[in-house]
């Protein structure tokens, strides 16, 4: 790999980390509910993100299914979990 490529991807990573940070910061202080919820989903698509890059960087296909199942399984975490929040907690 390129060396210039190597710096950038590993430029991306340590951005990505500094990004799950600043969200996981507004995930605590965050006023409601659903501020809490999205950013919770915020940090998941940054994961995905950094796993994927990650990925290219290794050269890795285990990684890059690993977090095709990885925004699978976010996704339907936060959509079940806002019906729950939803229906406060109820059954329909």
């Amino acid at each position: 790999m390129h060396p210039m490529v190597e710096w950038f991807l590993i430029f991306t990573l340590f951005m990505l980390i500094l990004a799950v940070a600043v969200s996981f910061v507004k995930m605590v202080i965050g006023p409601t509910i659903w501020d809490r919820i999205l950013m919770i989903n915020l940090i998941s698509a940054k994961v995905l993100m950094f796993m994927a890059v990650f990925a290219i960087w290794e050269d890795s296909n285990l990684i890059l299914d690993i977090a095709i199942a990885y925004g699978i399984v976010g996704f339907l975490t936060i959509t079940l979990l806002s019906k729950y929040i939803m229906t406060g907690g109820r059954e329909k």
